[in-house]
């Protein structure tokens, strides 16, 4: 029986082992309220699209999608698309969708919302990745992120338990920044905050994840979370 109740909120880390989350306010409402993005919504099936003020990029949320590419991310002239599955940390899909507007030059909120100009190379390092041969892969093993510049899907990111649905595409002519915001949000350490309900079942049996409580904690449930990181033992390379 789990310790904790369904509706109990937790702290879970690797970020890539937390699944999707409860916050896609974060990855839709900024491009509709600070942004004025035109959008339409279906009620009755949770659709929503959204459209770039010039027509040039679209934002398609779909999450009765059938394959489960619940996020999709369209750009026409030159044309690239980035999808994101329903196992991929919302944080690190709005960490794409915010970051929409400035490749149309509208330059509002850059601080708030920036564009790494770290290369993936260097985001793997410091987030303790391993790099090889255009393949980085996460410190468990678990999650990685390969390169294939030739291929019409020139980035995919991958979790051990989900081979057949990868947590995210890119296609070729994807701004590198916005592949790069991607990856920096789940390669992070930082834990992100999740429903119980929420949490996949493979993570809640799987020892290399990390699961610890939001409410009873003695200290800033983020801080708790890392100290009890730091009482793990050595992760597996």
């Amino acid at each position: 029986m789990s310790q904790y109740a369904p509706d109990e909120r937790v702290m879970v880390s690797p970020r890539y082992m937390a699944g999707a989350g409860d916050r896609i306010a974060d990855v839709i409402g900024p491009l509709i309220h600070l942004f004025g993005w035109n959008h339409e919504h279906e009620a009755t099936t949770g659709h929503v699209k959204i459209d770039s003020p010039d027509g040039s990029l679209v934002v398609d949320f779909t999450p009765l999608h059938p394959l489960g590419r619940w996020c999709t991310v369209a750009h026409h002239e030159p044309y690239w698309e980035a999808t994101f599955s329903r196992q991929s940390p919302l944080e690190a899909v709005a960490a794409v969708t915010q970051a929409l507007p400035q490749l149309l030059g509208d330059a509002r909120y850059t601080e708030r919302i920036p564009i790494t100009d770290m290369s993936l190379d260097q985001l793997a390092e410091l987030n303790d990745w391993s790099v090889e041969g255009g393949v980085l892969t996460s410190p468990d093993l678990y999650c990685r992120l390969e390169y294939t510049p030739d291929e019409e899907i020139a980035w995919q990111v991958e979790h051990l338990y989900y081979e057949n649905a990868p947590l995210a595409t890119f296609t070729q002519d994807t701004p590198e920044g916005l592949v790069g915001n991607f990856f920096s949000h789940l390669a992070t350490p930082m834990a992100v905050e999740r429903a119980f309900a929420d949490v996949p079942l493979s993570t809640r049996h799987e020892h290399s994840a990390l699961v610890t409580p939001v409410r009873g904690a003695a200290i800033d449930p983020h801080v708790h979370h890392a100290l009890a990181q730091l009482d793990r033992p050595a992760r597996r390379r």
